[in-house]
């Protein structure tokens, strides 16, 4: 479901920045309002960006080889990083880059005055579509949890990544828009040059929030509380209650890795260790299903001096 959901959400972003730059390209070319080239090169980036979820995506589906036993599944962090960067780099400095340029040269909208208003009313509407599918795939993973929560818990990168994309680029229109409709009304072009430089200050804040929820993610995070919870909970069903230690980490955003040291009492049998622990496997695996490599290491806890002093 999260998969599915991932791509719906991509999809539905990537279709409304193609309609929605094409028309911003074109507002800019007619009247030369900085805010809408920087729109504009908001929906190119967001553009690449969806394109590179998607490509991170196909290629996590690869079969683990002798050289990737682990698999694949990592590439959808890696471009999931690739996002903030591009975003940080074409879309966020871009526009800043040309509110300095305004500021230093601004300019009155003079010639189809109604356009940018018009465009900008539009993409607003597309792109509240987008963000609704986005709201509602992600929906159906989030529990109870906030949004601002899910998107620091999520291990899956794909929604968190089109959800603030889309969140930021409504509030960025909604920038080019103040921007453009004060430089209307007062033919200024200060305010036209103000609103691109918001909106570039947008996108390096998001940019830099989605590097460091990927690049936790690349160094490889833990399963989710829920999770182990869940996973000492199989183990102690199968008669392992008592673990020495237990970790996981996520090796994507469906594949986690379970690792735990469990004790036996002196003098079990190989027999009964070996029938526990394959029920424990089975237990964690009903449990949690994105646990596909679990190692179980029976072993015997040996007393503590603290245990001893007692």
């Amino acid at each position: 479901m999260s998969t599915e959901g991932s791509t719906k959400a991509i999809v539905a972003a990537l279709s409304a920045n193609l309609g929605i730059g094409v028309t911003k390209f074109a507002a800019w070319a007619l009247t030369g309002a900085s805010s809408m080239l920087a729109e504009a090169i908001h929906s190119v980036a967001d553009s690449g960006n969806q394109l590179l979820l998607l490509l991170g995506s196909r290629k996590a589906r690869k079969e683990a080889t002798p050289e990737h036993p682990f698999g694949y599944s990592r590439y959808r962090y890696y471009f999931a990083f690739l996002v903030a960067v591009v975003l940080f780099t074409l879309g966020g400095l871009f526009a800043l880059y040309e509110a300095w340029h305004k500021l230093q040269h601004p300019e009155p909208i003079e010639s189809w005055r109604w356009v940018p208003i018009v465009v900008l009313l539009i993409a607003i509407c597309l792109e509240g579509m987008s963000f609704r599918t986005a709201m509602k795939e992600s929906a159906k993973i989030r529990g109870n949890v906030g949004w601002a929560k899910f998107i620091q818990r999520s291990r899956s990168p794909e929604l968190p990544v089109i959800l603030l994309e889309d969140f930021g680029a409504l509030v960025g229109l909604a920038f080019a828009l103040f921007g453009v409709s004060m430089t209307l009304i007062t033919g200024n072009g200060l305010w036209d040059a103000a609103g691109t430089a918001m909106i570039g200050t947008l996108l390096v804040c998001i940019a830099l929030v989605l590097a460091r929820e990927t690049r936790e993610m690349l160094l490889g995070e833990a399963a989710t509380p829920e999770d182990i919870a869940k996973i000492r909970q199989g183990l102690a069903d199968a008669g392992y209650a008592d673990v020495i230690h237990l970790r996981t980490m996520h090796l994507g955003p469906e594949d986690v890795l379970v690792t735990a040291k469990v004790a036996v009492a002196p003098g079990s049998t190989l027999e009964t260790v070996a029938e526990r622990t394959d029920d424990a496997e089975r237990r964690i695996r009903a449990a949690v299903p994105a646990a596909r490599l679990i190692f179980i290491e029976p072993d015997v806890r040996h007393a503590t001096a603290d245990d001893r002093a007692q």
